[in-house]
């Protein structure tokens, strides 16, 4: 594949650029891999992932919803319910992340044979 010259005169503006500083990080992937399978309350998400702070999990879903990637909702009702779910955007994302996931299993078969 042949790369575009903005690639070498501007890498900032590289889509894979761009995809990485949206879905990169400790927790962003796992977040994404999670909500491709359902939509979930915080503290299901929260307990889904044990090592991640409630604080961390906060600020990540919050740059996961400015990025257009999740959406947050609120549901009316006693006690009030909010979930997150990907949006349209990031359900697209669902199918890379598995081919990713995939990668990565072999990645570690790779390691573990070695």
């Amino acid at each position: 594949m042949m790369q575009a010259r903005w690639h070498i005169e501007n890498p900032v503006d590289c889509p894979l650029v761009a995809a990485i500083n949206i879905v990169g990080g400790k927790w962003k992937p796992i977040i994404l891999h999670i909500l491709g399978t359902r939509s979930m309350r915080f503290g299901e998400l929260q307990r889904s992932i044990p090592p991640v702070s409630q604080k961390m999990l906060t600020q990540q879903l919050r740059e996961l919803e400015a990025d257009g990637i999740v959406e947050r909702r609120v549901h009316d009702g006693k006690p009030l319910r909010t979930d997150y779910s990907l949006t349209a955007l990031g359900a697209s994302l669902w199918p890379v992340l598995q081919t990713l996931y995939d990668w990565g299993q072999q990645l570690v078969e790779h390691k573990a044979a070695a």
